[in-house]
């Protein structure tokens, strides 16, 4: 018999004494994450307001630092306020604002494509690298350190992770959205048209969570010593954490996408690579952080359901985005794709389709994990069009054999997204035992 990993909090240790150290000294955590993340922060700040100008690898340094410590601020903020948090408007406008750092520097390029058709390849990169980076090695991650936490914690020998029915939904969304995307590839360009069907996908998917089954939200370290503090000061601190933390994230936006390319022509990288995977690495550095650990203490399927969240985001608000902010750049109607690009958004949405169809049951197994995060590895050293087309080829292949594995479960996670419920967290948290990020 299959053993799954499934929800079981780790018992308290010597080190707990069963009272989480926020729950204690929640000052005394956001004092320290507030003087480490400024620590990083000021440098970029104080160079932007003096117009001062480094040299590339430096400033990429002291700019990309600035956009990691913004985004943890983004991260905290928007799991505490999960807490206050409610109805259709006001979970939109958090889930925009939480995705703010992974979505500034390829909106950057986007826009400047407009009128300097160089920076076109940079959006596509950003997006197919983002896209991989979430999927290939998030989602494996997950899965492996909730199934070695669950064996620490005396749970047998897992040898996969299971999904909650309601994550039907979002793999529904996912399914929908990944089956259209292959109509940029055959086309060669994000026309607008396809810009604001995914956008209006979109809506729809937060429409579906904010009318969704309520929980409440589990926080860790940071975000947890957040939702200790009284409800006027938590309210403030959040706030005062996304306008800081946005205000950040636009002021080195800029120069962190100009010395990412700069940087590579120093350094004699490539570019189109150094901005596929280091710009999302960096801004997704937080969001990966909380699922691991998340995972580690035993809460996999909340870990694997944020990353699949993130994973429609990006399917949809971001690829629908790039024709709008190439439109208000000065460009055309479309973003149109060179051979390159398109070869890698064929690739991510071959990837894309690979990881729905062999979790459709709900059922996440270690050996899934391990291939997926194989198959992203394989991918730096192909550098050829045959090579990535020969990915292209595997991807598809092992997507039609899940296809047939769970083809019982097709019907019903096509129709997940219009009957099926969704879940989204609200309301007062459980804590648990603070991590220090």
């Amino acid at each position: 018999m299959t053993m799954l990993a499934t929800e079981r909090a780790p018992a308290p240790t010597a080190g707990m004494s069963g009272v989480s150290e926020p729950r204690r000294f929640p000052r005394r955590t956001l004092v320290r994450s507030a003087l480490i993340t400024a620590l990083f922060i000021a440098p970029a700040v104080v160079i932007r307001i003096m117009g001062l100008h480094p040299e590339p690898v430096a400033a990429l340094l002291i700019f990309g630092a600035a956009v990691v410590s913004a985004s943890f601020l983004l991260a905290w903020a928007a799991e505490a306020a999960q807490i206050d948090v409610s109805g259709g408007l006001a979970i939109a406008a958090l889930a925009l604002v939480a995705v703010l750092p992974e979505y500034a520097v390829d909106l950057y390029y986007a826009y400047v494509s407009g009128h300097n058709a160089t920076y076109t390849q940079y959006a596509a990169a950003n997006m197919t690298g983002s896209n991989r980076l979430l999927m290939g090695l998030g989602w494996p991650v997950v899965v492996l350190a909730s199934i070695l936490a669950a064996r620490r914690f005396g749970a047998g020998k897992p040898t996969g992770l299971r999904l909650e029915p309601a994550n039907r939904v979002e793999l529904g969304f996912l399914l929908i959205a990944g089956v259209v995307a292959f109509v940029l590839p055959a086309a060669g360009e994000i026309h607008l048209t396809m810009g604001l069907a995914l956008l209006a996908w979109f809506g729809f998917y937060l429409y579906k969570v904010s009318h969704g089954d309520v929980e409440e939200p589990d926080l860790v370290g940071t975000a947890a010593a957040l939702g200790e503090l009284s409800d006027r000061a938590r309210r403030f601190a959040v706030g005062s954490l996304f306008v800081v933390a946005g205000a950040v994230i636009l002021l080195c936006a800029k120069p962190f996408a100009d010395n990412l390319v700069a940087a590579g022509t120093e350094l004699g990288i490539d570019r189109f690579l150094l901005v596929q995977w280091l710009a999302p690495l960096a801004s997704e550095a937080p969001e990966f952080i909380i699922a691991i650990i998340f995972a580690t203490r035993g809460k996999g399927t909340a870990a694997i359901t944020t990353l699949i969240s993130s994973k429609v985001n990006q399917w949809t608000l971001l690829i629908g985005s790039l024709p709008l902010a190439h439109l208000l750049g000065g460009g055309g109607f479309s973003l149109v794709l060179d051979a390159r690009q398109i070869e890698e958004v064929l690739l991510t949405a071959c990837q894309t389709l690979m990881g729905i169809a062999v979790i459709l049951a709900l059922r996440f197994s270690r050996m899934s994990a391990w291939t997926l995060l194989a198959l992203f590895a394989i991918q730096f050293p192909i550098t050829s069009t045959t090579g990535r087309l020969a990915l292209c080829a595997i991807y598809l292949a092992l997507t039609v054999g899940g296809l047939i594995v769970n083809r019982h479960h097709l019907a019903a996670t096509l129709r997940a997204p219009f009957v099926g419920t969704a879940v989204r967290h609200s309301g007062h948290p459980h804590h648990e035992p603070a991590a220090r990020i």
